[in-house]
């Protein structure tokens, strides 16, 4: 079996965007200025960004059959190796993302597809031929486990793993707290959110920094949205400042920010400091745009934008 450079393994959905008059209070309401449909996910998002990289890139998932067409059509138009995708009976994984009028959002997800993947010895296989794999909490606990168990056998050579959500919202769908514990003793690159390092470690950025690195983490990223990213390189830290840009919709910035760092990072080895502005760029120009891949970039547009930023 043939496989990419790079197999993202989780999520691949409907998302359903909903630009709205403002974003509701608790008891609050709002008006729908525009509604749209698209492909999202967080596995779906990196895999497409770092097509757009030109990275050859397979995605491993489960869709709803009533979906699947139009989820899978999409991941082969942006040139994502869809060999390992399968499709069963259930309704397929969706998102609402309720969009406010300064581009900041609200997510809400539903459907059975992505909680009931599970991973086989084939998907392994295709896996381990990867020079990375990559995947997200939001991937159900037992396809996680899976991968933590051949990265330890040696099976896979690189694990990339973002704790994309707060516990809270990964509970009876996600990666178990148990498990996370075990991604941060075999991951090659551990990603966390502001909101989902609070949830976990209990702590704020800098403080999760410290938290990571007494774990033996070897990479980090500890991403706060328009207040940039600290990453953490052995024992150094460094700063990544956000790019000022025009902002048009937040939704996928995160997960645009992943995909260059496993372009920069990872698979290409440049430095922390210079893969943290290519992902930062990256980040920054997919912003522009409405949707999670609005306005994915290429690596020369990305190369482009830091030398005259």
């Amino acid at each position: 079996m043939s496989s990419p450079d790079v197999v993202a393994v989780g999520s691949a959905v409907v998302d359903h965007v909903y630009s709205l008059s403002n974003l509701p209070e608790p008891d609050g309401g709002a008006f729908v200025r525009e509604h749209a449909t698209d492909v999202g996910g967080v596995a779906a998002n990196v895999a497409s960004g770092l097509a757009e990289f030109g990275t050859e890139t397979g995605i491993v998932t489960r869709l709803g059959a009533e979906a699947a067409p139009e989820i899978e059509d999409d991941l082969r138009a942006r040139g994502i190796d869809c060999t390992r995708v399968r499709s069963g009976p259930e309704e397929s994984s969706y998102t609402l993302i309720l969009r406010g009028p300064d581009g900041e959002r609200m997510i809400v997800a539903g459907g059975q597809s992505v909680p009931n993947l599970r991973l086989d010895d084939r998907d392994i296989e295709y896996a381990g031929e990867a020079s990375a794999v990559f995947t997200s909490a939001y991937a159900p606990d037992e396809a996680v486990s899976r991968l933590v168990r051949a990265r330890e056998r040696g099976e896979i050579s690189t694990l990339v793993f973002d704790l994309a959500g707060p516990l809270s919202e990964l509970e009876g769908r996600g990666t178990k707290p148990a498990t996370i514990d075990r991604v941060l003793s075999v991951a090659d690159l551990f990603v966390v959110g502001a909101v989902a390092a609070r949830s976990y470690f209990g702590t704020e950025a800098e403080a999760t920094v410290a938290a990571l690195a007494r774990r033996d983490v070897s990479r980090a990223a500890v991403t706060q949205g328009s207040k940039g990213a600290f990453l953490l390189d052995g024992e150094a830290v460094i700063d990544v400042p956000a790019f000022d840009v025009d902002v048009e919709d937040t939704t996928g910035a995160g997960d645009a920010f992943t995909a260059g760092l496993i372009r920069s990072w990872i698979l290409e080895d440049h430095s922390a400091r210079d893969a943290g502005r290519f992902a930062a760029a990256a980040a920054a120009l997919n912003c522009t745009a409405t949707g999670a891949r609005g306005n994915l970039p290429s690596e020369s547009e990305v190369r482009a934008f830091v030398e005259t930023h």
